[in-house]
């Protein structure tokens, strides 16, 4: 009868209390919190009050591996060892950038080389894009499919892009939403929490995360995004999943466009074996060749590369890609007619230099709120956005510039919004006299265990 009468006494707001005091959470508070965010029982408020108590008093690592199970167990999770899959379970997971696609490109690449891929994906955060807002901008395509069909389009296709859904760690996909709105977005406990939560319920063998620093990141501080990284890496150890981790640059775009449909044309044109921006190339070959590597799918970082890059060239990874795209409800000729299907904002404008010289800075997230405001992000939960809108044509770093040439394109639903945008891309980029050094792309991180 005690026991009882103290678990009806279990109050949200007490366990909110502690945390903004400062006291560390125990197992079961954690596992009542993420329980009350899946059903519906905490309110919006109070999910906010936990994630902003968490934003300012953080989290032990007991803590924090805590709230990860809890969230991975508020719902279903995927159990690959009972469908004989023919080699190991894959994954790679962004913390989020501008212009990072990588994710679109290399999962059908790591699917052609043998991997399978339960890739689940999120939206965007803040300033940053989201793959999960880039596969909606496909017509048709079923994001958040019931796990049959996830089964199924992995066994036919080797790759699956979905979003968590309601089935799959849905306490992280409220969460999620609510920390998009109130500026706690760059909070390491739930950033480790939200990605692991997810990854885990994938039911994964090897993982490796993409932890971006820089102007255009979440985290802008590369000792923040270390120290992301090492949370992630160990936490992911602790509930037995093989993992590593890379700092990576996003000073500037790591694609030449940033938005919905645009990204996906630039994802197209990269696995129809069309030139790709040499960074961004370089990141998806070191992230795809570690992952296989860490899954015994290759023997070395070279051997993988070789794999990888053939995947591109003989076309295998945009038939992986059209396959999955088709199982899950979309065009069956996107690959070869992507004008067709994806949309198109009606106002294009070019965004000229004001000035001869070279690209010398890049205000990377302002880039990331230019397509936000024009309706390519999100200011509110659940909030519909528009596919077509966005930026494309980015200039990069250290480019050569003459006055008139344009620094990007406006893809707008306005002229007046077309014109606020072009504004304040003008006010991102800095044009010196001298190329400037690009920031060092990528750089190895390892766990404290």
């Amino acid at each position: 009868m005690n026991h009882i009468l103290q678990a009806r006494a279990w109050l949200p707001q007490e366990a909110i209390r502690r945390k903004r005091d400062g006291e560390t959470l125990g197992a079961d508070d954690l596992r009542a919190l993420v329980r009350g965010m899946a059903d519906g029982s905490l309110a919006d408020a109070q999910v906010a009050a936990v994630a902003m108590a968490v934003y300012f008093r953080g989290m032990t690592p007991a803590e924090c591996a805590g709230l990860t199970l809890a969230m991975r167990d508020s719902g279903e999770t995927f159990d690959w060892r009972n469908e004989s899959l023919p080699g190991p379970v894959l994954d790679k997971h962004s913390t989020g950038g501008i212009g990072d696609l990588v994710s679109l490109v290399l999962a059908p690449m790591l699917a052609a080389c043998g991997a399978w891929v339960p890739m689940i994906t999120g939206r965007g955060l803040a300033h940053t894009g989201g793959t999960l807002d880039k596969l909606e901008a496909i017509p048709g395509y079923c994001s958040r499919p019931e796990p049959e069909l996830v089964r199924g389009t992995l066994r036919k296709t080797g790759v699956v892009m979905i979003g968590a859904g309601t089935r799959l760690a849905p306490a992280d996909q409220r969460l999620y939403s609510i920390r998009d709105v109130t500026a706690t977005v760059d909070c390491i406990p739930l950033i480790v929490a939200s990605i692991l939560s997810k990854k885990l319920a994938a039911g994964l063998d090897a993982l490796v995360l993409d932890v971006k620093t820089g102007n255009g990141a979440v985290m802008t501080d590369p000792a923040l995004g270390r120290e992301l990284a090492i949370r992630m890496i160990d936490t992911a150890a602790e509930a037995g999943l093989r993992a590593s981790a890379f700092l990576t640059d996003m000073s500037e775009p790591l694609a030449r466009s940033a938005g919905n449909a645009l990204e996906v044309h630039e994802t197209i044109r990269i696995l129809r074996g069309e030139p790709a921006d040499s960074r961004l190339l370089e990141i998806t070959l070191t992230l795809g060749a570690e992952v296989m590597a860490l899954g015994g799918l290759a023997a070395n970082a070279f051997e993988a590369r070789a794999a990888l890059t053939k995947s591109l060239a003989s076309g295998a990874a945009a038939e992986r890609f059209a396959r999955m795209v088709a199982s899950l409800g979309g065009p069956v000729d996107l690959i070869e007619q992507p004008d067709r299907h994806l949309a198109a904002a009606p106002i294009i404008v070019d965004v000229p230099a004001s000035r001869d010289g070279f690209v010398t800075a890049i205000d990377t997230r302002r880039l990331g709120l230019v397509v936000v405001a024009l309706g390519g992000g999100r200011t509110a939960p659940g909030q519909t956005i528009d596919p077509a809108v966005g930026l494309d044509r980015l200039a990069a770093l250290a480019q050569p510039i003459r006055a008139g040439m344009p620094l990007a394109r406006v893809h707008a639903a306005s002229a007046d919004a077309a014109r606020g945008a072009a504004a304040a891309v003008t006010a991102a980029y800095v044009i010196g006299e001298a190329p400037a050094a690009r920031s060092r792309l990528f750089e190895r991180v390892e766990g404290r265990g």
